[in-house]
């Protein structure tokens, strides 16, 4: 089993060195087309690892598949895998696109410019998979011990889902935050950018000697990470709904967070346009709890491969969000064009 961990974090350094040394060693604004293909590339590369967890479950590579899943109480064979990974993968996918709001947020409030964006991304990507790693390894030790916690998690999912339903659409200034006032009161902040650098070396106060500073984009960064711990809390127990194999867990975690930056520059412009996904993804965290809650009964009447059907029902949810959110703006941009198109009436008799 370990075997396999470290293959796979070697696969994900690998792809990281490869986009940050190659594709991106020279600052630039990424663009939406070379976004677009950048979410498609690790799409595909998502979707396309599916094929290897078959394989590795089907024949127990390193011992994968042997173990008793602690969600639903049996062994995951190559079909119960690749379907808890795709219904893992699709779910935090989804659950990661409302991050995008708060990312586009920070960046806003600190003035970082687009140019050092992806810099600041690629390293909150690799801050937030140690991070989750850790979150997941001690999530199915504990669940694998404790069954009662999955009622936990289902309460969380329900409460955080119904939450988000009923809270309004009101701005955050990342700028004003708790975090950013604490960061402040305990570090050196430089007031501007010192290229791509995290930290600087600046004269002390005083004149005696040098001292470490944070620059803006190191602010950034920590903040990145913040929002992603708070997102992980809703997102992690979401696939421990579905899942307890922590393998299954991690690698379609990882996936869905890879593609995020990407995604980030592809949709970072339009994405308040969908104003229909916000609450789409919170009946999707309703939908996973009752899942979490139901899972017996929905095993015995719809069979071992019921994944399938939550599936189906989340990518329904999120599709349908974005429609309307589609037809919503369509809508509103003919009734601007026709209220303007009105001859104005005159005062005159």
């Amino acid at each position: 089993m370990l075997v396999a961990w470290l293959a796979f974090v070697a696969l994900v350094l690998l792809m990281l060195a490869i986009d940050l040394g190659v594709f991106h060693r020279r600052p630039h604004e990424v663009s939406v087309r070379e976004a677009l293909g950048w979410s498609a590339v690790w799409l595909t590369l998502g979707l396309g690892f599916s094929g290897i967890v078959y394989v590795a479950y089907e024949h127990h590579w390193v011992g994968l598949g042997l173990q008793v899943d602690s969600v639903d109480g049996s062994p995951n064979t190559g079909i119960t895998a690749v379907e808890k990974y795709l219904t893992g993968y699709v779910v935090e996918k989804s659950l990661s696109i409302d991050n995008i709001f708060v990312i586009a947020m920070i960046f806003a409030a600190l003035g970082i410019p687009a140019v050092h964006q992806h810099r600041v991304l690629f390293w909150g990507v690799i801050g937030a998979v140690a991070m989750r790693a850790v979150m997941i390894l001690l999530g199915a030790a504990l669940i694998a011990r404790f069954h009662w916690l999955l009622w936990v998690f289902a309460g969380l999912l329900l409460v955080t889902g119904i939450r988000l339903l009923v809270s309004r659409d009101t701005d955050h200034d990342p700028g004003r935050g708790s975090l950013l006032r604490l960061i402040r009161r305990w570090c050196r902040v430089t007031d501007g950018l010192v290229g791509q650098r995290f930290l600087v070396r600046q004269p002390a106060v005083g004149g005696a000697g040098a001292s470490w500073a944070l620059t803006p984009l190191a602010v950034a960064l920590i903040l990145v990470e913040g929002a992603d711990l708070v997102f992980a809390v809703d997102s992690i127990p979401a696939i421990f709904a579905i899942t307890g194999d922590p393998f299954l867990v991690f690698t379609s975690n990882v996936f869905a967070m890879l593609g995020l930056r990407s995604l980030f520059f592809a949709l970072a412009g339009a994405v308040r346009t969908f104003r229909y996904l916000k609450p789409a993804l919170a009946v999707v965290l309703i939908v996973v709890g009752c899942k979490m809650l139901a899972a017996e009964p929905l095993k015995a009447n719809l069979g071992s491969h019921f994944n399938l059907w939550l599936l189906a029902v989340v990518l329904g949810i999120v599709g349908a969000g974005i429609l309307l959110s589609v037809r919503a703006e369509r809508i509103e941009r003919r009734g601007w064009a026709g209220r303007a198109a009105m001859p104005r009436v005159g005062n005159g008799a």
